[in-house]
């Protein structure tokens, strides 16, 4: 999509307007990041000044505010993304448990480094800072999914199945269920009273 103009769809319009009925009169700014979210997805995963300016004018706020916003985040991408992005977290929990393997493994099987896009324009392969998930580090995003448990083997499963366009379950990928620990709960193991742990 061009930088030069941008405006919402009539379904996200009524999607802006749900998102921003959210939030106490006279407080819509508050709507800045859904919104640039929404403007992000309709934009094919990348958000030009357009749209940016768009979202500030849509919420009556200065346009340097969204600007603010969306430069803060790595979740906003300023720049033209491949159809499929892989953010690989690399914050030290993540980086304490492998993430550098996890990395290594993706940049090898795309053929690209962090921060650039394949020639075929299918995969980005990105570095964010956390994701939130440490307690199932490492892990990648990938659209709203996050890849749990990582390692050089399950990431280069994963990427092969992405790069043959097959569907893949999200959550972890060794088998762990939730934030258990590895191997399965350890503790309120057992049946006390009419309660089940």
């Amino acid at each position: 999509m061009s930088d030069t103009a941008f405006e919402f769809t009539a379904q996200n319009l009524e999607q802006a307007q749900k998102i921003i009925a959210r939030y106490p009169q006279g407080h819509q700014a508050s709507a800045v990041m859904p919104l640039l979210d929404l403007a992000q997805r309709q934009n094919g995963g990348w958000l030009p000044r357009a749209a940016i300016d768009y979202v500030a004018d849509y919420l009556s706020m200065p346009r340097i505010c969204a600007h603010e916003v969306a430069t803060f985040y790595s979740m906003y991408r300023l720049k033209p993304v491949g159809k499929t992005v892989i953010n690989v977290c690399t914050t030290t929990p993540c980086w304490l448990r492998g993430s550098g393997e996890v990395v290594k493994v993706c940049e090898k099987k795309l053929g690209i480094a962090l921060g650039e896009t394949s020639e075929d324009g299918a995969f980005t392969l990105a570095e964010v800072e956390c994701l939130g998930a440490c307690v199932n580090a490492p892990l990648v995003q990938i659209g709203d999914d996050y890849y749990e448990d990582l390692n050089a083997e399950s990431v280069s499963k994963l990427v092969e199945a992405l790069q043959r366009g097959e569907a893949i379950s999200p959550g972890s990928q060794n088998g762990r269920r939730g934030s258990c620990p590895e191997g399965g709960p350890t503790t309120l193991v057992e049946k006390t009273g009419d309660a089940e742990y």
